[in-house]
């Protein structure tokens, strides 16, 4: 049976030289699987005849799957997914990697907010697909609301395929003895339910993770002092740029790449390496290994969030 219990971890991490390093740390430590790093639609965007788009159908392998995260504890063989994607198949898969061959699911489900991206990966649990018994669904208020009653989603939980778990802002759910979840509210287009990011700690270490923000100038707490609380940072970077799309951006006000490397710049080194920029629209140039934008990240000091990535904090 594949284990990772009495072996050492390898990790890749990206640092600020640009340069892939191989550290080592103890396999009883949890860390984070990036699953998927692309807007909600996914990359390459359906429709889409632009370069960007080109890229992937010319080489399949330059495909990225939408943006979630796992946490693994390596101890329990315990593992929660943060989002349901339309990629949850796969990225189910992906996770299983790292689990005792008989685990195949996570222990649970955390839900940032109900937009295209983030839960429609519940479908798969269904019984037109795995027809799952009762997978555990950490949820707010609203989208606890949102999968009640309406329909297909209620049909999950009225077949108990998923039993809904009612979580709070900034009120912690303990996971196990090493690691808890708390619920973060932040700003974002709230049209059928609040959007959260997640504190992730373990005993010593702590991890944010938010996928999906309006400007951080909206948010009613401050994201450079998060950065340096945390030990781990995975933030929105939907855009590289302003101009990035042929639509108003103030539509999607999400902040740009640009504009967080601007407020972060009086970070030290140390706290800059504690961001990971991620959740990339398909038009943004930080999807294109070796791109100039890549590079500028890189030598800013920050890190790119890449698929299969594993961060261990």
């Amino acid at each position: 049976m594949k284990k990772l219990f009495g072996i050492t971890l390898l990790l890749v991490l990206f640092s600020c030289n640009n340069k892939e390093e191989n550290r080592t740390v103890e396999d009883d430590q949890p860390y984070i699987v990036v699953l998927g790093i692309a807007q909600d639609a996914g990359y390459p965007q359906i429709a889409c005849q632009k370069v960007c788009c080109q890229r992937v159908y010319d080489n399949p392998t330059n495909k990225r799957l939408v943006s979630s995260i796992a946490l693994v504890d390596p101890i329990s063989n315990e593992s929660w997914v943060f989002d349901a994607t339309p990629d949850f198949t796969e990225q189910t898969k992906m996770l299983s990697k790292h689990l005792e061959e008989d685990k195949q699911l996570p222990q649970g489900i955390f839900l940032t907010h109900g937009h295209i991206g983030h839960y429609p990966g519940l479908m798969y649990l269904g019984r037109e697909a795995l027809n799952a018994e009762k997978m555990p669904v950490y949820a707010m208020p609203r989208m606890y609301s949102y999968l009640t009653n309406n329909g297909p989603w209620s049909q999950l939980v009225d077949l108990n395929n998923i039993e809904l778990k009612p979580i709070y802002k900034d009120s912690t759910i303990v996971l196990n003895k090493r690691i808890s979840v708390t619920p973060v509210l932040v700003p974002h287009r709230d049209e059928f339910t609040e959007t959260v990011g997640y504190l992730i700690k373990n005993k010593t270490k702590q991890a944010l993770f938010i996928p999906d923000i309006d400007k951080w100038s909206k948010w009613d707490r401050n994201i450079v002092n998060y950065i340096k609380e945390v030990d781990i940072a995975l933030l929105d970077a939907t855009f590289f740029r302003n101009g990035e799309i042929n639509r108003d951006m103030n539509e999607v006000p999400h902040p740009f790449a640009e504009e967080s490397m601007q407020l972060f710049e009086n970070l030290s080194d140390k706290d800059k390496r504690k961001v990971y920029f991620i959740h990339f629209n398909h038009t943004n140039p930080l999807l294109i290994d070796g791109s100039d934008a890549q590079k500028g990240v890189i030598n800013k000091g920050f890190n790119i969030a890449k698929q299969e990535l594993i961060i261990s904090f």
